[in-house]
């Protein structure tokens, strides 16, 4: 990787992974990213999905299939330590660029995948508000907002557990407001 592909703006890159490893590379990448706290280069790790609905024998099912089999897309800061992360998760390939340096996405790119979120996102909740978590593993906690983090969309709740506050990250989307 060369000097001068190191960033300190997040952009968006392409990963090349083996088939069906997709969902593999995700979760690895994400756990690698929170065990080496480096939360702060990474924002988004998403793998392209889109709903398929199937009617079969007069019923309709809806099934999530992948817009981009083989790739995930990554919204990260690029330095030596996150290139070297990325490209050494099992399942990874490559980036999609031109020999080792990653090429992120251009902004025409991303609007046709329509993967940029607005960059002003309206919560109703402020920091100190009591609210209520509406998914993931602490699904019906309720807890005091400690942290709001518009650029990742992510909200830090301190919630009750076996006695102690202890902080949650969630999304935006999983959380409601207590009136």
């Amino acid at each position: 990787m060369s000097q001068e592909t190191e960033t300190l703006e997040p952009r968006w890159y392409v990963v090349h992974t083996y088939s069906g490893y997709e969902n593999k590379v995700k979760t690895d990448l994400e756990k690698t990213v929170k065990n080496r706290e480096l939360e702060e280069y990474f924002f988004e790790i998403v793998v392209p999905m889109e709903e398929q609905i199937e009617i079969k024998n007069g019923k309709k099912k809806t099934n999530l299939k992948k817009v981009f089999p083989g790739y995930v897309l990554v919204k990260m800061i690029v330095t030596e330590a996150t290139w070297y992360i990325v490209r050494n998760t099992r399942g990874v390939t490559g980036f999609v660029g031109s020999g080792t340096d990653p090429i992120p996405l251009t902004e025409q790119e991303i609007k046709q995948m329509g993967f940029e979120l607005p960059s002003s996102i309206n919560i109703d909740f402020s920091q100190g508000d009591s609210v209520s978590i509406t998914g993931g593993s602490f699904d019906g906690f309720v807890g005091t907002v400690q942290e709001i983090n518009k650029d990742k969309h992510k909200v830090k709740v301190l919630v009750s557990m076996f006695g102690r506050e202890t902080p949650i990250e969630v999304d935006f989307s999983q959380v409601t407001k207590v009136v």
